[in-house]
């Protein structure tokens, strides 16, 4: 099986699922079609899956424990702590901002382990960097963690070039999680050259813009109520019809190619690097062989430029999150 490294100890298909929509931010869906959604991953190749303590919050670890128990030697489970949850309220509302005191970053291990079902947690993120608490202090906690043997590799998620340069110097850090797709390029800047550099794996969620880059979301309307997305900058119905343009212009690409456009853009960012390993989001079993055929799509260096300045984000309207929410990336 073609597999790309996450540091030096994930060996893993070069496209895999993130997990986060079967339970939380994107409506959902019943349990048992998640579940065959992840059995259906592992038969046909895909073996990195990711989730947070926060998505529910809790109820996708739990998900995911009883949906890969059976096949947990052949499956590399990412989870992320960073978040103060609490005990009331639902959804968004639990957030109460971010928490990587090293006392917390051990205690919500374990609380993860369990949901999870799991002796070890394969690749551990720091979700959000908080500016509160040095980046050593909570990578020393995670490391503890290693040599514990409760987690396997660290990971940070939205971390600028500068903190993840620091982390790595307290401890090895196999994988950097950030958004990442035609329409968000900012790791580009820094964070692709530190990767490169380090031997650290980038792992891009929200390939597909959320959904955008599918074709298949032309307005609000389109998403159930309460759906997360509708508060979301791109998800508003000016932009969106401000942007059906350059979505057209995918399609396009596209049918030239005879693939379907989230197969397009999902090759276009799969072309960054061997280092990178995106996790697209799929709660269908049709979507999800749909993106993992993605990884046999070959395209030319001139194929990639062309993709890649006919959909630049500067032709793009409406930010990728709220103002709040920019606040806490590229920590």
């Amino acid at each position: 099986m073609q597999t790309r490294k996450l540091g030096t100890e994930l060996d893993v298909y070069p496209v895999g699922l993130g997990c986060m929509g079967m339970s939380f931010g994107y409506g959902g869906q019943e349990e048992k079609e998640s579940i065959a959604t992840l059995r259906r991953a592992v038969e046909i190749g895909v073996n990195f899956f990711d989730t947070a303590e926060v998505y529910g919050p809790y109820e996708n670890e739990i998900l995911l424990g009883k949906a890969l128990k059976p096949v947990r030697d052949r499956v590399t489970i990412a989870t992320k702590f960073g978040f103060r949850i609490l005990d009331e309220g639902s959804g968004t509302e639990r957030m109460a901002g971010v928490d990587s005191r090293p006392e917390h970053v051990k205690a919500v291990a374990e609380a993860s382990l369990k949901r999870l079902g799991t002796e070890v947690i394969d690749l551990y993120y720091q979700h959000r960097v908080d500016p509160n608490v040095p980046i050593e202090d909570t990578v020393g906690a995670m490391a503890e963690l290693v040599r514990d043997g409760k987690v396997r590799a660290l990971g940070l998620s939205e971390a600028s070039a500068a903190t993840i340069r620091r982390a790595h110097a307290v401890h090895p850090i196999a994988a950097v999680q950030s958004e990442y797709s035609l329409w968000s390029r900012d790791p580009e800047e820094d964070v692709f050259a530190v990767c490169r550099e380090l031997g650290i794996g980038f792992v891009p969620y929200s390939p597909l813009g959320r959904g955008l880059l599918t074709g298949t979301i032309a307005k609000p309307d389109t998403l159930s109520a309460g759906d997360w997305r509708l508060g979301l900058p791109r998800f508003q119905a000016d932009a969106m019809a401000a942007n059906a343009k350059v979505i057209a212009t995918l399609e396009k690409m596209a049918a030239e190619k005879g693939v379907a456009p989230a197969q397009l853009a999902l090759a276009w960012v799969l072309h960054q690097g061997d280092f990178i390993v995106p996790i697209p989001g799929a709660r269908k079993i049709r979507h999800l062989e749909q993106n993992t055929a993605a990884a046999e799509i070959v395209l030319s260096a001139a194929d990639v430029r062309a993709i890649g300045d006919a959909l630049s984000p500067d032709k793009v309207v409406g930010k990728r999150y709220t103002e709040e929410l920019l606040a806490l990336v590229n920590g």
